[in-house]
């Protein structure tokens, strides 16, 4: 292997560590997290959990951002988190760490969560199939099966509505449309910079709200009422969507 070649052996032997896949797990919700927060989630020692971060640091997984006093890590990138989640659905990952028993906190991340910065679960599935459906995004490429979508005069209308600037994504530096496959579901959500606009337009509008030290998110009145007005989902979908399987 030249040193110019990936270090595929080495990232996979960070991310293989169980403390450090939990690490890398509970930031992939998006959110900035202590070292105490961290070794509590990993369950070892805050001076082991020390190494762990340096090690990931290091390899490029996260990254620190210091305020004040306080030290913040969080996944690097969207890349990052993209790999995790591959990773998760490869290895039919559980729905919760193992030092969580609560079936209705799984249920609750099964029917709706953020996966790094945008909408997962049964949730994120839906959208991504009825945007399918109303012809808002297609495949980028001739066989149907790309990864990567682009937005139609439909798709582009809807965003409008939203209030999501579709050119200023799509000329950004990031992967603009992909689909990203969902571990729990097995089925795609909508990833990219166009998933993360989504995402980051449902909370401002209050549609979704975040549930404290959970990746899963609540589906609000405002947001049921304008996921019908919007992507014209049936309340007997957003209810399917949104039932908590345990």
């Amino acid at each position: 292997m030249s040193s110019n070649e990936p270090h595929v052996a080495k990232i996979a032997a960070l991310i293989g560590d169980p403390a450090r896949a939990n690490i890398l797990k509970a930031l992939m919700d998006g959110r900035a997290r202590t070292a105490k927060e961290l070794a509590q989630i990993a369950g070892v020692s805050p001076q082991t959990t020390s190494g762990h971060l340096a090690k990931l640091s290091d390899g490029g997984l996260l990254s620190l951002a210091k305020q004040g006093r306080h030290r913040y890590f969080h996944l690097a990138n969207a890349q990052v988190a993209a790999a995790i989640e591959s990773l998760m659905t490869l290895a039919g990952e559980r729905i919760l760490p193992k030092h969580h028993h609560h079936t209705r906190v799984a249920g609750a991340l099964r029917a709706a969560r953020t996966c790094y910065d945008h909408i997962a679960g049964k949730l994120g599935v839906c959208l991504f199939d009825q945007l399918v459906a109303r012809g808002c995004i297609l495949p980028a490429g001739d066989d149907g099966e790309a990864e990567d979508f682009v937005v139609t005069k439909a798709g582009r209308q809807l965003f409008a509505t939203l209030e999501i600037d579709v050119d200023a994504l799509a000329n950004g530096k990031r992967r603009f449309a992909r689909a990203c496959l969902d571990w729990s579901e097995r089925s795609p959500h909508l990833a990219g910079s166009l998933g993360a606009a989504l995402a980051e337009r449902c909370f401002e509008l209050g549609w979704l709200e975040r549930r404290r030290d959970s990746r899963a998110v609540t589906l609000t009145r405002a947001g049921q009422a304008g996921l019908a007005q919007h992507f014209d989902l049936a309340p007997a979908q957003i209810a399917a969507a949104m039932a908590e399987v345990h």
